[in-house]
């Protein structure tokens, strides 16, 4: 292995070793090895692949340092791959030296205002693993063109910027998983910009990505932030599953919000699975806009300032087996939708607890201009003003559903609600319970037929 300090790197986090690492890469055998210690740089070390052949870099089990004094990233892995992740598409040296290029076990720190961590540009097979980024601007920052990315068992920390950035990118095949994000001023996870495909994140423990623990102005961000309103960009084909995502409450976040524009100009985000997750805390735990074919199942998604689960302008959302609830008086619960059409939601529970109602006072499903809703088979209590609100609705169907106010002193005034225009809308064969007003306010220009109902007195 190449070891840096027999190219005059010293490790004592005084001296700057920008040169003598540059030199090791130069005459090296492509294995960079930091002994344990802390290594000063001033400028990124820029790493062409076509170049160095095949190359691995090593902090020997976590125990060397790389302080970044400087702009930019103290690593930067440049490669030429320009085709996809098919093997025929692979040209020229890429796959015998720029393939698998690896960096682990070891730590980056910022020391400047704009030091980032790793930057990764036109590679193919990237392997980031047992890394610490901490106090830089940007984590991991990927741009340009990539294939088939691996991120794993990572620490990515107090950063003032983006823990992982994936910033104006075409990449297929990425894998983050297993992995702490966390603390990090603009986002867990941001995708900005960029067309992206076949995107998991798995397994990882993603918290209070906001301005909370940073002495800066707050921005609205989310632990994962997906924004392709900019022409071209798209993100589809993603897995998020088993993780814990959340926050504290900043204004304007979310834990995890989906960006389109609503005018139909592009691909919307879709094929989307968000399964297994315990998401949490903060303005708006779920926010989609824009979205088209989303599933959401098998969640914990507690606590919020505004909703659970914002849905607008969007369609072909699946909402099924989810645990919706609040945790904590000051926050609250529920779901929102706005301007969307074939959304299902079923088997789901929505429970307020909380003796006066929410703060918002808002109903804990409230549907606005919406068409084609199915609520089935959910329990929603303790609602108030009402379980159910719709207003300006059509064709929304609410079955076999439980809404009741199980409190010693009812707060309930409605279980549903419709107000507004609207038409085709079905209430039937749901359980109600006692409220203290009336059960049903149906305005008759809202269109709702009511069926087989229990309704208790």
């Amino acid at each position: 292995m190449s070891n840096v300090q027999r190219f005059g790197a010293t490790g004592d986090g005084v001296t700057d070793d920008t040169e003598a690492i540059q030199h090791a890469i130069r005459d090296g055998d492509g294995v960079l090895h930091f002994p344990p210690g802390s290594y000063r740089i001033t400028q990124p070390i820029e790493i062409d692949l076509a170049q160095s052949g095949p190359l691995g870099i090593d902090g020997t089990s976590g125990t060397a340092r790389v302080l970044m004094t400087g702009p930019g990233p103290a690593f930067r892995l440049i490669g030429t791959h320009g085709g996809t992740g098919d093997p025929t598409s692979v040209k020229g040296n890429v796959y015998p030296n720029q393939r698998l290029p690896t960096i682990k076990n070891i730590e980056v720190e910022g020391a400047h205002p704009e030091a980032d961590g790793i930057e990764l540009i036109q590679t193919l097979q990237s392997v980031i693993e047992g890394v610490l980024v901490r106090r830089c601007r940007h984590g991991i920052r990927l741009t340009q063109r990539n294939r088939n990315v691996l991120i794993s068992h990572c620490h990515i920390y107090y950063n003032t910027g983006v823990g992982i950035f994936l910033d104006q990118v075409n990449l297929h095949q990425i894998i983050i998983a297993s992995s702490h994000i966390s603390y990090n001023r603009l986002g867990g996870i941001r995708i900005e910009g960029s067309e992206i495909r076949n995107l998991q994140i798995t397994g990882n423990d993603i918290e209070y990505n906001n301005h909370a623990q940073h002495d800066m102005d707050a921005e609205p961000t989310a632990e994962i932030f997906v924004d392709t309103t900019a022409p071209g960009s798209s993100v589809n084909e993603v897995t998020i599953a088993s993780n814990t995502i959340q926050a504290t409450l900043s204004p304007g976040g979310c834990n995890i919000r989906i960006l389109e524009t609503a005018d139909g100009s592009s691909r919307p985000p879709g094929l989307w699975s968000i399964t297994g997750n315990i998401i949490g805390s903060q303005e708006n735990n779920v926010h989609l806009t824009g979205c088209y074919g989303v599933s959401l199942s098998g969640n914990c998604i507690y606590s919020c300032g505004n909703r659970n689960l914002l849905i607008e302008d969007s369609r072909q959302i699946n909402v099924g087996t989810n645990t919706f609830r609040r945790h904590t008086p000051r926050m609250g619960t529920g779901i929102r939708i706005v301007r969307s059409a074939d959304v299902t939601i079923t088997g789901c529970s929505i429970l307020d607890e909380h003796p006066d109602g929410q703060p918002s006072g808002a109903a804990l499903m409230d549907l606005v201009a919406s068409q084609r809703i199915n609520v089935s088979g959910c329990q929603l209590l303790d609602g108030v003003p009402c379980g159910i609100d719709a207003t300006d609705c059509s064709h929304v169907s609410i079955t076999g559903c439980t809404i009741h106010d199980t409190r010693e002193e009812r707060k309930s005034e409605h279980a549903i609600r419709f107000t507004g225009q609207g038409k085709g809308n079905l209430v039937g064969m749901n359980s109600i319970g006692p409220t203290i007003m009336s059960t049903f306010v149906l305005d008759e220009a809202a269109g709702v037929t009511v069926d087989g109902n229990v309704v208790e007195s």
